[in-house]
């Protein structure tokens, strides 16, 4: 085991929880357009569509190569 693959494992499982926010901040975002609260939404589905970005970014980085 390199030293290299800790970090890897820990990226990768950081990524994973930042997509994960980035679901529920999505799938929530609806409920701000229900209540009539439109500036909610979007600034929530701006934030879900970052993370999601960071997420991926993060999970990707940590791919062994």
């Amino acid at each position: 085991m390199t030293s290299s693959e800790p970090r890897a494992r820990r990226e990768r499982l950081i990524g994973l929880l930042v997509l994960g926010i980035a679901v529920v901040l999505l799938v929530s975002s609806v409920t701000w357009f229900g209540s009539d609260r439109s500036g909610v939404g979007i600034g929530q589905v701006v934030l879900g569509l970052v993370l999601a970005a960071v997420g991926g970014f993060l999970v990707r980085r940590a791919r062994p190569r």
